[in-house]
């Protein structure tokens, strides 16, 4: 069996086990799912929903959003973690958004990427869950998952996705870190994975001997 045909029956063995797997962060429209995005570094999506039911009340849109101070974003997402940075780019961004895209966040990745705060992965989150374009995020769950599986051997996120867009069918590549992470969350933890429960340990090339990270 090719490397691209196990690793598809393993991703559809987990498929069936996280039916429900999906975007945690709540969002209503492509520009909310852009700021929880950015939001969500280093945060957790609960933390960040926590946050964005308060912000999206107060500063709605990017019009809100790039008029406020630096100070009121600040206070708003504190708890999110790396406040002052964040805080700078969500208005950065705003304005971007309001000139270069007339308001609309752009279905494209690398108008994406040329917006302050926003990496591929962001990108690759608004563009498959709020556009329906397949994009591969390659989060912290996603790169050890990969590694473990076999799938790839590199510890670059960006590598990664690519590899990992080349191995999987690309009507899978949204739901793919949806069904990963949710596997992380749940058994194939860092920095010990529960091999001992785990039901698709027969399909998993490592066995339970974990030296991915």
């Amino acid at each position: 069996m090719k490397k691209s045909e196990k690793a598809l029956q393993l991703l559809l063995a987990l498929e069936d086990i996280y039916p429900s797997a999906h975007c945690a962060l709540l969002y209503q429209n492509p520009w909310q799912l852009l700021v929880a995005t950015i939001l969500s570094a280093q945060c957790t999506d609960k933390r960040v929903n926590i946050v964005t039911a308060t912000l999206f009340k107060l500063l709605p849109g990017p019009e809100q959003l790039a008029a406020a101070s630096q100070e009121q974003v600040e206070e708003i997402i504190r708890s999110t973690g790396f406040f002052r940075n964040k805080a700078k780019n969500l208005i950065s961004c705003a304005d971007q958004v309001l000139v270069r895209h007339q308001g609309e966040v752009p279905a494209d990745l690398d108008a994406l990427v040329a917006l302050s705060g926003v990496g591929r992965k962001t990108a690759n989150v608004v563009l498959g869950n709020a556009y329906q374009i397949p994009g591969m995020v390659v989060d912290t769950h996603v790169k050890r998952l990969a590694r473990r599986f076999g799938w790839t051997k590199s510890a670059n996120p960006e590598q990664i996705e690519k590899e990992l867009s080349l191995l999987l069918p690309e009507t899978k590549w949204t739901q793919s870190s949806h069904i990963l992470i949710a596997h992380g969350r749940a058994c194939c933890k860092a920095p010990t994975p529960y091999c001992s429960t785990c039901p698709v340990i027969e399909l998993c090339p490592r066995r339970g001997v974990d030296k991915s990270h």
